[in-house]
């Protein structure tokens, strides 16, 4: 695997050289190849999506949704697990925190039920976290999509006089960054 990392010698982040502190992965765990069509008012599209490439773990889907920019759902259908699911868009909540609703419904095991999900692009736990995609036009009907996360602690300086504690202390953080997923979309218009 491709990758830029450390290992620090004290667990709150000092002691350790700059290069200690950081790890950087740029092979992505996730590859995505989308093919849409769009038809009268509708995008259709079949995901072949790739996880895992030392266990080759692969999933199919065939997605429906509206093109218009005020779209509430999506309607997917994963033909290999035999599950199918209409979703709501995502709702904004807060300005951070977005909800989104689904049902749906498994062949296989012959169950139906319905799901949510508050989710964000900060956060983590008890690491600060930050997630985000961004797209490329390559040009038209083909896009790249790369899906990044970074996970850091901020350095911080701390002390205290007269606890046997030291006086002056730092603590230098860390960063944990990911390149998670990569798309290839080629869309082919009505």
């Amino acid at each position: 695997m491709a990758s830029v990392e450390g290992e620090t010698s004290n667990e709150d982040g000092g002691g350790g050289s700059i290069e200690d502190l950081y790890q950087i992965n740029v092979f992505p765990s996730e590859l995505f190849l989308k093919f849409r069509k769009e038809l009268q008012g509708f995008r259709v599209g079949v995901n072949l999506e790739f996880y895992n490439l030392q266990s080759n773990d692969f999933q199919a889907k065939l997605v429906l949704k509206p093109l218009s920019p005020d779209r509430r759902w999506k309607f997917i259908c994963e033909p290999i697990q035999k599950d199918v699911r209409l979703l709501s868009k995502k709702i904004p909540i807060t300005k951070y925190l977005n909800l989104q609703v689904g049902i749906g419904h498994n062949f296989h095991h012959n169950l139906t039920g319905w799901k949510w999900k508050i989710s964000t692009c900060l956060g983590g736990d008890g690491i600060s976290q930050f997630r985000n995609k961004s797209s490329v036009s390559l040009f038209p009907g083909f896009d790249l999509r790369i899906g990044y996360r970074a996970e850091y602690i901020l350095p911080d300086i701390h002390g205290a006089v007269g606890t046997g504690e030291p006086i002056f202390n730092m603590n230098y953080g860390k960063l944990h960054a990911s390149i998670d997923r990569f798309e290839a979309i080629i869309t082919h218009g009505s």
